[in-house]
């Protein structure tokens, strides 16, 4: 008997078709999206035919499967084909919900970083760069170039699903066994980018002076260059971590101090 139900969870209900047309519904990953779950919507939408294609009549694993995937997700929209592809191979194979759910959880924080990194902070500003010099230029190639590099960042959607998908369905075993350890490396490497970011992201800038001595630029930057954005984004980390503050209040509390400094000059 155990034989019998090993060979049906075998056995490939998807095809390359639809593996292409997961990819290709990736791309509204954030056509549904909220500050509670971020992406959760339109991740569980792009899945939705294929998840239904797998579980038949199962109606208690499609049911469990969705209420796992409308949970918090917010991943990097270039990249997401190759962890949707991943995943949904497991879920053909019919592995151990935890297992699934956990690599989903492990990998769309640092898959996040570096398809940020690669995609955004790299390729982009780097094509639109050479772009803008020849359109500056009134040249056509400069619109079009930037063009052509976005359509191939959004085909490379479905090769990635495809990877994702074959690599789910040959590692299958190795993930299983290896699961923490990858999720932890990734999650590892992704902090690592998402850390080397702060500095871009967070910027505060004291404009308060004694005397004719500014106290940002004569002062502090001399002895710790950036040290405000770096204390303020551990207090943001500390009040998150340590007391438990939701992100909602946090955003609150940086809108609020920023109306308040602005409007006493503080910065």
């Amino acid at each position: 008997m155990e034989s019998s139900t090993s060979t049906n969870h075998d056995v490939h209900k998807l095809t390359n078709h639809d593996i292409t047309m997961l990819g290709i519904r990736s791309a509204l990953l954030q056509a549904s999206f909220s500050y509670e779950r971020m992406q959760a919507g339109g991740w569980a939408w792009a899945q939705m035919p294929f998840w239904k294609k797998i579980y038949g009549d199962d109606k208690k694993a499609l049911s469990e499967t969705m209420k796992d995937n409308l949970e918090f997700i917010n991943t990097s929209p270039p990249l997401v084909s190759i962890l949707m592809g991943l995943l949904m191979s497991l879920e053909e194979k019919r592995v151990n919900r935890e297992t699934v759910k956990g690599l989903k959880n492990g990998l769309f924080g640092p898959m996040a970083g570096i398809g940020d990194a690669i995609y955004w902070f790299t390729i982009m500003p780097i094509v639109g760069g050479i772009a803008a010099s020849f359109a500056t230029k009134g040249n056509i190639l400069g619109p079009i170039i930037f063009f052509l590099v976005y359509l191939a960042i959004f085909l490379c959607r479905i090769p990635f699903a495809h990877l994702g998908y074959n690599l789910g369905t040959k590692a299958i075993d190795v993930i299983q066994d290896n699961s923490e350890i990858i999720a932890r490396t990734a999650t590892i490497m992704g902090l690592t980018v998402i850390g080397a970011l702060i500095s871009s992201y967070v910027s505060l800038s004291l404009k308060v002076k004694i005397g004719s001595v500014s106290l940002q630029k004569d002062f502090l930057d001399k002895i710790f260059p950036n040290i405000l954005p770096l204390a303020f984004t551990f207090f943001l980390y500390w009040l998150l971590k340590k007391k438990k503050v939701s992100p909602i209040l946090l955003i609150v509390i940086v809108f609020v101090l920023c109306i308040v400094c602005s409007y006493f000059n503080i910065m």
